[in-house]
């Protein structure tokens, strides 16, 4: 953490936050900002729910590099604990100190006359080997002792257990943790955290009540062509604006998994490096991998693409109002708002 500055950015405005992650190439809307905003000003963690891939932990990854702060992540898992969430007792080491002071520990208990006192007089020392010298720190407690506030991210924290969202709970209200052997840890300079969920489970009202809450859902086809020509300059604009038209109706269909962000992105680099003056059918079915990934939602984009006139007439109406092969091939309309 010695290479961030102490100064870290704080944003002034609105306006600021958008220009600032517009630095990292992030694109966001005024909705998102204010949240981010909001939560820098009243110290408040930020819940963003959505699908995978609409740039969930890539929001704290850009506020990390637009604030000048460390990044420190948790991914969440089942059966996650606080021995990997917050902290460990080094046992090695104290067994190695307990072996090295044998000596001094003899002389300690030297005087004492039972099992009883020896058990006592060790409980008297027992903070010796129970101390911050002894403490590995994990994820969150880096973020509470940090002389520089980092921003923490608490990713995918939907795929934890129900008893660690609890255990949250005191870290994420006063930014402090309890250490049954130290005592209580209170942060001196709050960190940012973001925690992320793909909703995959409902989460506690408790966390939640915590949290300013952001939800995030796929792009509409302007923000995301804007994104594709930040992160995949090499992309013609003719062809850029095919891809998001056809990834667009693509994320219409009953997938199990729609293409996420960064899978736009993959493929728009791939026609790069195919040297694609434009999308066509073949090359669609040749690089549908690059965006799908079960073999049923890739038979129903196939489905899709062959029975559409042409792949530019993808997401768009004929003259008579009806979607190409909307009788033959079903298609259910995403229930998501698309802003980002």
């Amino acid at each position: 953490m010695a290479s961030f500055s102490r100064r870290s950015i704080l944003f002034e405005s609105i306006e600021e936050v958008r220009e600032k992650l517009a630095g990292q190439d992030y694109v966001c809307d005024r909705r998102l900002a204010t949240v981010v905003y909001l939560a820098m000003k009243l110290d408040k963690p930020i819940l963003v729910e959505g699908p995978a891939g609409v740039g969930k932990t890539e929001l704290a990854k850009s506020l990390a590099g637009a604030t000048e702060r460390a990044l420190i992540r948790l991914q969440c898992y089942e059966g996650l604990d606080e021995a990997k969430a917050l902290y460990e007792w080094e046992y090695g080491k104290q067994l190695l100190y307990t072996q090295v002071l044998r000596e001094k520990i003899g002389e300690v208990l030297g005087p004492t006359k039972s099992l009883r006192e020896a058990a006592a007089k060790l409980r008297d020392q027992e903070d010796v080997f129970f101390s911050e010298n002894f403490l590995v720190e994990r994820p969150i407690l880096q973020a509470i002792t940090s002389e520089v506030p980092p921003v923490l991210l608490l990713d995918e924290i939907d795929r934890a257990d129900e008893e660690f969202e609890a255990f949250l709970l005191e870290f994420l209200s006063d930014y402090q943790v309890s250490i049954p052997e130290i005592g209580t840890v209170k942060s001196e300079h709050p960190p940012v955290v973001i925690l992320t969920s793909n909703r995959t489970r409902e989460l506690s009202e408790a966390l939640k009540r915590r949290c300013l809450h952001l939800q995030l859902d796929y792009p509409n086809a302007n923000v995301e062509l804007e994104i594709v020509r930040l992160k995949a300059p090499g992309v013609g604009e003719a062809l850029a604006k095919e891809l998001v038209e056809t990834i667009q109706e693509i994320r219409t269909l009953d997938l199990r998994k729609s293409p996420s962000i960064g899978e736009t992105l993959d493929w728009a680099r791939s026609l790069v490096v195919l040297g694609a003056p434009s999308l066509d059918k073949e090359l669609i079915e040749e690089t549908l991998s690059v965006i799908i990934k079960y073999d049923r939602d890739a038979a129903k984009v196939l489905a899709h693409v062959r029975g559409a006139p042409d792949s530019k007439d993808l997401g768009q109406k004929d003259p008579t109002g009806e979607k190409p092969n909307e009788g033959m091939y079903e298609m259910h309309r995403s229930t998501h708002k698309h802003t980002h």
